[in-house]
């Protein structure tokens, strides 16, 4: 097949699955508006990877001045005693972020203990 092909067939799939909804960055990662899809995905499947859009990815693209993608991975770290619930761990990422009049990419790590239906666990 040659290569006029291949891009015109390409931007044919790409077309139709924009037109039924599907959302997802050239990187594989499914696009969110905020944590939760990703937090529940990842207890689900062991691990979820996404790119922030929406508001809250706007005010943080504004305040470190950057137009760069907010990329985020969840990962199950164990199981916790309550049935559908984990300890996750998010890494956010953030390249060319300006802060304290230098550019740097940047990267945030912290763990959270989540259910599956929405709720944070208790401590028994």
């Amino acid at each position: 097949m040659s290569c006029a092909r291949i891009l015109v067939a390409g931007s044919v799939a790409a077309a139709f699955l924009l037109a039924l909804g599907v959302h997802a960055d050239p990187a594989g990662r499914i696009v969110v508006s905020d944590l939760k899809p990703l937090l529940q995905r990842a207890i689900d499947a062991g691990y979820a990877r996404g790119v922030m859009q929406g508001a809250a990815a706007a005010y943080v693209r504004q305040k470190f001045d950057t137009s760069t993608a907010i990329e985020i991975d969840v990962r199950v770290l164990h199981a916790l005693p309550q049935p559908g619930c984990s300890r996750l761990e998010v890494r956010t990422r953030q390249k060319d972020v300006l802060e304290n009049g230098r550019r740097a990419d940047k990267e945030l790590r912290y763990q959270v203990s989540y259910c599956r239906d929405g709720r944070f666990p208790t401590k028994e």
